[in-house]
Formats: structure tokens, C-alpha cells, sequence
């Protein structure tokens, strides 16, 4: 496969195999914990954990659209939509991508899928609509960035087994609830507890690494989109449109469908939980006034 024309920032990629070693090893770690803690039935646990990748994995794209309510569209349904994408696929030296748009208020966008040609680009109705021309391009350049640098698939194995983790800490505690309600069933309690307190240890870990993974993988894109578009100022004047307050003109009903979605926006929807003080180590995304101190680095190595 063609390499394409997105340049990648060196610290910022050396900070993001760091964070994926330690992810490595506290997965292995967790997989030969439970082994032992499932003993001969570890090969049913195991293909309990490829068989969820495999979903989580093919079914991305079409999960991400769905949940935002987005569809297909072609050329002679968005136009400007196509033309942007066309030229920066031109200029980045990529296939270009299947475009959707999804019909909330709630300025966005995202890309999802496991493949760069079978990736799709979705832009929001209120991105469209609150944008100009050379923000669109420049949101569109970031959410092209992630498709070229395979983030759609990176962050999916970080995560799953976060997610697994997380699933089976809920299932080891209805195992422990009834456990407790029977007699003579210590060495299942014990198992039961194992399995919990391993589930839930990997799960907390797992969330800290790859909230922290995502954050400079939002970086990462911000600075490739700069640098091929050659207009940082672009970008930074999108982040600021799509993060200002507009919740009194979005309806709550796009609002919360949104929030679901913040993992894979350009930019995620604003909540109450995430002013609060140490919210960042929980967050997908850099903070807005972090990125755009960011692009405005590459505005000055660029000469704007």
C-alpha cells in the first residue's frame, strides 16, 4: 500500500509507541493472569477475547454510522462535500474514502472503518452549515490524517480489551452476588473474585493508557492536517466554531446521541463532567486551547 503524503510529528509518534508498549504488556500480563485463573478453560477465554476483536473490529464503521443516524451520500447529493474531499485525496495521495452525512445540528465530524479504502468520512449537517470552505477542508485534512495513519484500527486494539475487561468485571460481580447466596461454593467465590478484581485492575488501566494514546493521536492529525493544507489558522478558527457553546440552538435529543460518538469527533461535545477538575486524564481529546497552541507552532515553522 502507497504511503501517502501526511508528514507525522516524531515526538508525538514516540510518545504514541510508548503508551502502546505499556498496553502490550499490561495486556499479556492480564491474558496470563487469567489463564491461571481459568485453568483448562482458558482456550474458551481466549476465543471469547477474538471473537469480540473480530466484531469490534469489521463492524466499526457501520456501528459509528448508525449510532450518529448518518448516511451515504454522492456527488450529486453534497457537491462541496465531494470536491473538498477529492482535492485533498489528490494532494495526499490517498484513496478517497466513502462519504456520509449525518443530519444533527451538532457541528462534527468523524472517520471510522478498519481500511483505508473502505474507511468513511462523516460530516455532520451543522459542520456544513457553520463552516467556511477552508475549515471544512481543514477538518476534513484531520479526519483524512487518521485514515492514512490507520488510527481507526490502532485505537480498536488498544481498546478491546479494555472493553472485554471491563464486561467480564461486570460479569464476575453478578457471579460473586450469587455466589454469596449459596453454600459450600468457596472455591467458586474464590474464582469469582479473581476473575473480578483482574478484570477490573486491567480495565482501569487500560482506560488511563488509552485515553492518553488518543489524546496524542488528535495531536498527530492536527499537526499532519496543518502541514498538508498549509493553513493551521483554518483548523484552529474550526475548533473554536465547533467547541463554542451552541447548545441552546442543537436539540438535546442530537446532543446526547452525540456524546456517545466523542470518542471518534474532530472535536467531542462539551459536558459538565468534563470541566471538572482531573477530567483530562479521562479525556478522548487535548483540550481545545492545547491544540490550537499546537497549530499555532506549525503557523510559525510555516511562516503564517
Amino acid at each position: 500500500m502507497a504511503q501517502s503524503r501526511f508528514r507525522t510529528d516524531r515526538q508525538l509518534s514516540a510518545r504514541m509507541i510508548t503508551v502502546m508498549g505499556t498496553l502490550v504488556l499490561a495486556y499479556a500480563a492480564a491474558v496470563t493472569a487469567l489463564t491461571f485463573v481459568l485453568g483448562h478453560w482458558w482456550p474458551v477465554g481466549v476465543g471469547v477475547i477474538v471473537a469480540f476483536f473480530v466484531c469490534q473490529l469489521f463492524a466499526s464503521d457501520t456501528i459509528a454510522l448508525k449510532t450518529a443516524g448518518a448516511h451515504e451520500v454522492d456527488a450529486q447529493d453534497e457537491p462541496r462535500l465531494h470536491a473538498l474531499a477529492d482535492r485533498l485525496c489528490a494532494l495526499a495521495d490517498m484513496p478517497k474514502p466513502r462519504l456520509a452525512v449525518s443530519e444533527t445540528q451538532v457541528p462534527n465530524a468523524f472517520a471510522a472503518g478498519r481500511r483505508r479504502k473502505g474507511t468513511v468520512l462523516c460530516v455532520t449537517r451543522g459542520m456544513l452549515e457553520r463552516l467556511e470552505d477552508e475549515e471544512l477542508e481543514a477538518v476534513m485534512a484531520h479526519e483524512l490524517s487518521h485514515v492514512a495513519h490507520g488510527d481507526a484500527v490502532v485505537m480498536t486494539l488498544a481498546s478491546f480489551i479494555g472493553v472485554l475487561a471491563g464486561l467480564t468485571a461486570r460479569v464476575g460481580a453478578r457471579m460473586l452476588f450469587y455466589a454469596g447466596r449459596m453454600r459450600n461454593l468457596w472455591q467458586f467465590l474464590v474464582v469469582a473474585l479473581a476473575v473480578t478484581l483482574l478484570a477490573t485492575a486491567t480495565w482501569l488501566v487500560s482506560v488511563l493508557l488509552v485515553r492518553a494514546l488518543s489524546r496524542y493521536r488528535e495531536f498527530a492529525a492536527d499537526h499532519a492536517a496543518a502541514q498538508l493544507t498549509g493553513n493551521p489558522a483554518a483548523l484552529a478558527s474550526a475548533l473554536v466554531k465547533v467547541s463554542s457553546n451552541t447548545g441552546g440552538l442543537i436539540p438535546s435529543q442530537d446532543l446526547r446521541r452525540a456524546t456517545a460518538l466523542n470518542a471518534f469527533f474532530f472535536c467531542p461535545v462539551a459536558t459538565a463532567r468534563a470541566k471538572q477538575a482531573g477530567a483530562l486524564m479521562l479525556s478522548t481529546h487535548p483540550s481545545v486551547e492545547a491544540r490550537i497552541e499546537r497549530l499555532e507552532r506549525v503557523a510559525r515553522g510555516l511562516g503564517r
